[in-house]
């Protein structure tokens, strides 16, 4: 059965999949096809909501999960590609954004949502014209993530081969217990206080998005983050819980939510640079997944107990100094490819933007 995260990239990635349980046989009104265009229908993150990608080529038996809807298309009148393509545009999201339900936690579309969507209506060879246009930057985006991909498995390589040394239950580094955020309601009129979105920790670390506007209040005050501080999501879905990532100054007071706790090793012990890379290894990764809980899987969630029992290698301080040292300079390398892709991105979204509003017209060649 597919992942949700076979669709929440923009991208059909058919090996994002887990087996069915024991005793589940497949269903075959269940199994995508090729031709098939996917949206994820729910998620704890409101920009992972709507995500679309089109299925090309794909195993037998592969189930779609109860997460993500199906769109199946007249060949004759609509190209699947064509309508990934569209529902992924910025006229799109905005439409998804309006129908959106949901708070912080849990975000959904509906079917009759869908089915209120309006794409472009164009005929089917010009459809055919953006499809290629289209497919022109995904190639050479293709080839750009393949160096970045290699870029990652190398700093992977890195953490888990690096960082060695006598293994310490995290609560004995710590200077104090991990602490949960505060999630108070948003406000439409800026007060001078952000908070951050569950979808600031990635996989890659901190990124500042989903900020909240949130009323300044002496609670609030109480979560006030600091550059630097070390930050870990105690909620999401199996594949995203635990992620951690130091929190990098945005130029607003920013408070952390309930989702989230922040951890505050002893220096003198444990360097917060390098806890953040221990928190990243795959033995740590696969300890926190196995550990979280939830009656369902797109929410579960771990305890600061869960948090405290974690172990990690702890070298000698200097080695800890090295070893950041080391995968800063990994860090550099990716980040500058990455910019590279996100720019060229950026030229593939407006390309087909203006060809979908027709502003710029597909050329026939």
């Amino acid at each position: 059965m597919l992942k949700l995260s076979a669709v929440t990239s923009g991208r059909f990635v058919a090996t994002e999949a887990k087996a069915l349980p024991e005793g589940v046989a497949p269903r075959p009104a269940l199994e995508v096809k090729p031709g098939d265009v996917l949206v994820s229908r729910a998620n704890g993150v409101k920009a992972l909501v709507g995500v679309v990608c089109s299925v090309g080529e794909v195993r037998p038996k592969l189930m779609l999960p109860d997460l993500v809807f199906r769109l199946t298309t007249d060949p004759e009148a609509l190209d699947p590609k064509y309508l990934a393509i569209a529902l992924a545009s910025g006229a799109a999201r905005r439409q998804f954004d309006e129908v959106m339900r949901g708070s912080s936690g849990q975000y959904k579309i509906s079917q009759a949502d869908v089915r209120t969507l309006r794409v472009p209506r164009i005929g089917l060879d010009e459809q055919r014209r953006i499809v290629a246009a289209h497919a022109v930057f995904e190639r050479r985006i293709a080839a750009l993530e393949s160096v970045l991909a290699k870029l990652r498995v190398a700093r992977s390589g890195l953490l888990n081969t690096s960082l060695v040394g006598p293994m310490a239950a995290l609560g004995k580094v710590l200077a104090d217990k991990p602490k949960n955020g505060y999630s108070p309601s948003e406000v439409p009129e800026w007060t001078g206080l952000l908070a951050l979105g569950l979808g600031c920790l990635t996989g890659e670390g901190f990124e500042p998005k989903q900020l909240k506007q949130v009323p300044n209040t002496p609670l609030g005050q109480r979560y006030l983050l600091n550059d630097g501080d070390l930050l870990m999501s105690r909620a999401n879905t199996r594949e995203f819980v635990g992620l951690a990532g130091r929190y990098r100054d945005v130029g607003h007071s920013c408070i952390y939510p309930d989702l989230m706790m922040r951890l505050r090793p002893d220096e003198t012990r444990c360097l917060t640079a390098y806890l953040e890379l221990a928190l990243r290894t795959s033995a740590v990764r696969t300890a926190v997944q196995a550990a979280a809980r939830g009656t369902s899987e797109s929410m579960v969630k771990i305890s600061a107990g869960v948090v405290e029992a974690l172990k990690v290698p702890l070298p000698a301080l200097e080695r800890q100094r090295a070893i950041v040292a080391s995968v800063e300079a990994m860090n550099q390398r990716i980040a500058k490819q990455a910019a590279v892709i996100a720019k060229l991105r950026v030229t593939q979204q407006a390309v087909v933007e203006d060809l979908l509003t027709g502003e710029v017209r597909p050329s026939a060649a």
